[in-house]
């Protein structure tokens, strides 16, 4: 699982976002807004503790899930991180 985690963490990076990433708080908010959701495509939105708000493109399938796109509002900023290229 440290492998997702530090790929997350590199991606967001990547990306220019300024703040500090913790890859598995971020796996394990995606878990807790898939619970109990159909399989299908969502738009999930949550607001971090810095006020950040991250905008996850999630596809859940039977026994996994696929983020394709991250976006991320920093203040006037947006990041948009493609998890699929």
């Amino acid at each position: 699982m440290n492998e997702i985690y530090e790929a997350i963490e590199q991606k967001i990076k990547d990306s220019g976002y300024p703040c500090e990433i913790n890859g598995e708080a971020i796996y394990n908010d995606i878990c807790d807004e898939i619970e109990e959701k159909e399989d299908g495509t969502y738009l999930l939105l949550s607001k971090q503790q810095n006020d950040d708000v991250f905008e996850y493109q999630v596809t859940i399938m039977e026994d996994n899930f696929n983020l394709s796109i991250l976006t991320i509002t920093h203040g006037d900023e947006t990041y948009r991180i493609d998890f699929d290229k």
